[in-house]
């Protein structure tokens, strides 16, 4: 195979309690959005952490980065909570020669219904396959290279930052 997703929460994959209103994790989405979107590419799901990526320490960064390092696919998905994500790819960057890596979340829970999970996860699986090696971050229709992005949380957007 050459392609692998390494999920590691964030709102993908949050669950929502209707008891008390909270988000919480109990597993990845991945398998059901692949099989509800028909994906056909052979790829492997590998599940790194369950976190917000507001609780993101170095350590788990460097987890991400060896998982990266030493795994045999050469297109690597990363699922990723949103606020943090333009770091994440950042601390990658550079790192990963011969590898193309990209970044992706969701601004709502898949368990939601109305998530832009789907399109992110779709978007992310043709980016990583026609992109030069490199890491990148792309949500919601647009893709920037990871020094260039960063997330405007009065408009919750990704754009372009100055650099």
């Amino acid at each position: 195979m050459e392609t692998v997703i390494f999920a590691t929460g964030g709102t993908f994959d949050k669950e929502y309690n209707e008891i008390d209103g909270s988000l919480f994790f109990k597993g990845t989405h991945l398998r059901e959005m692949l099989e509800m979107g028909r994906c056909r590419l052979p790829l492997r799901i590998e599940v790194l952490m369950m976190k917000d990526s507001l609780e993101m320490t170095p350590e788990d960064r460097k987890q991400m980065l060896e998982a990266c390092r030493s795994c045999e696919e050469k297109h690597i998905v990363i699922t990723h909570g949103t606020d943090t994500m333009e770091d994440s790819a950042r601390f990658l960057d550079g790192q990963l020669a011969g590898k193309t890596v990209v970044l992706t979340g969701a601004m709502i829970p898949y368990t939601f219904g109305s998530s832009d999970g789907l399109f992110n996860l779709g978007a992310s699986l043709s980016l990583v396959q026609a992109l030069p090696p490199g890491v990148y971050v792309t949500m919601n229709g647009s893709v920037f290279r990871a020094q260039e992005v960063t997330k405007d949380r009065e408009k919750g957007i990704f754009q372009y930052r100055a650099l």
